[in-house]
């Protein structure tokens, strides 16, 4: 039999960082079960298969899943391809579009690759909701549309916004709680997972697990992870986000770019730092705390070796003024060359470090922009380069390598 830790221990490590515990009282008698019977409590959490990236927002539920997992109870994974076709509401202001078969199926198997950065997959229950939904007849979804009122359904808080806003609802889109709900029937979920958006489609379970005579889940929300931005829901169509299967340093960089305000929901929702941890490194310097966030987030996709290069590398360009080890290459057609030169707003263009020439421009005055060995500053847009191959250019925390092609 399983060896679990005392119930109240375990609470102090589930409640870190939650948002909404529906109910923290059903959750302690769960527990107590579980360690006297020495049965490990079956966790869900499901996620749809909508595109390539997993990024660190997917990863809040995702950590709270493992941690269960270290406690000795079963993840359940639900890869929802029966509902990804349907597009869950939940909070958004307009209809979302469901997926094809075959993207559904391209997608989960990259989700799955880059889950497994975060959850034991090798120890977890993995399980397709087509699975059953593919096996329902008229029969069946008449009985579970037949769980819930249209009052009830219209009372979350989505669907109310669109109602006030004249923004069409479509009846497709009210099947996507109740199919959620059905799947924690399924699999006999003890505990179910997700954002606070998510938590009207997690009680719709509990409610038809009492419908199916099974003990009601327990519901367990996390907080949404602003983004970059540090003001919008953390998203790949924002283009605010860190995912999980970028490189250490791509990681660590953007980590550095983010406000100082965001680092205590960070620390908190994507490291295991104690409080008091949290409070002592963010009393201390600004610089030093977010160094430590970001090393701390490279180190759980990357490893240790990871963690200790991207600081090597931050140390070396912008605490002892050196370049780093590996610097990205750009290639430069030598018929954007005249005379071997080019216009410096230009140049910054064709590197990257910038989008247009009136950016260029801008930079170059603020004295932003830099090149060679020596770090020659460029001021006056107007001045002309000359690039030799392998020549660095720098702009602010950007350093490129010329490649002339």
């Amino acid at each position: 039999m399983p060896e679990f830790l005392p119930v109240e221990d375990q609470l102090a490590i589930l409640l870190r960082g939650a948002a909404q515990v529906e109910t923290v009282d059903d959750l302690r008698k769960k527990l107590t079960h579980s360690r006297e019977t020495g049965q490990p409590l079956r966790v869900k959490y499901g996620i749809d298969p909508t595109g390539f990236d997993v990024h660190l927002g997917h990863t809040v539920p995702l950590r709270k899943l493992r941690q269960f997992q270290e406690l000795g109870h079963k993840a359940v994974l639900i890869i929802g391809t029966a509902t990804a076709a349907v597009g869950d509401p939940s909070g958004r202001d307009e209809a979302r579009q469901g997926l094809t078969p075959e993207q559904i199926a391209k997608n989960a198997e990259s989700y799955l690759a880059q889950i497994a950065k975060v959850v034991d997959v090798s120890q977890a229950e993995i399980r397709p909701n087509a699975e059953w939904f593919e096996k329902f007849n008229f029969a069946k979804m008449l009985k579970l549309l037949g769980s819930m009122t249209m009052q009830r359904m219209l009372e979350r808080d989505d669907f109310e916004k669109r109602i006030a806003s004249g923004t069409p609802i479509y009846l497709h889109e009210c099947l996507y709680p109740l199919m959620q709900g059905h799947d924690s029937v399924e699999i006999q979920a003890d505990v179910e997972l997700g954002g606070t958006e998510q938590l009207f489609n997690l009680m719709v379970g509990r409610n038809l697990q009492r419908d199916a005579g099974q003990a009601p889940q327990v519901c367990l929300t996390m907080p949404i992870l602003r983004g970059l931005d540090g003001e919008l829901k953390m998203g790949k169509s924002l283009g605010n986000y860190i995912g999980v299967g970028e490189p250490a340093k791509e990681q660590f960089g953007k980590t550095m770019r983010i406000a100082d305000g965001l680092m205590r929901e960070w620390f908190t929702l994507l490291t295991d730092r104690t409080p008091e941890q949290i409070e002592q490194l963010l009393t201390g310097k600004p610089n030093e705390a977010k160094k430590a966030l970001g090393a701390d987030i490279v180190r759980w996709f990357h490893g240790d070796e990871g963690a200790a290069t991207v600081l090597a590398d931050w140390k070396k360009q912008f605490e002892d003024k050196g370049d780093p080890d590996e610097i990205p290459e750009v290639v430069i057609p030598h018929g954007e060359l005249v005379e071997g030169a080019i216009a410096a707003p230009k140049l910054a263009v064709l590197a990257g470090l910038v989008k247009s020439n009136n950016e260029g421009r801008q930079k170059i005055q603020e004295g932003a922009f830099n090149q060679g060995p020596d770090r020659e500053k460029i001021t006056d847009p107007k001045q002309t380069v000359t690039v030799t191959d392998g020549l660095v250019l720098r702009l602010g925390r950007k350093i490129v390598r010329v490649r002339l092609g």
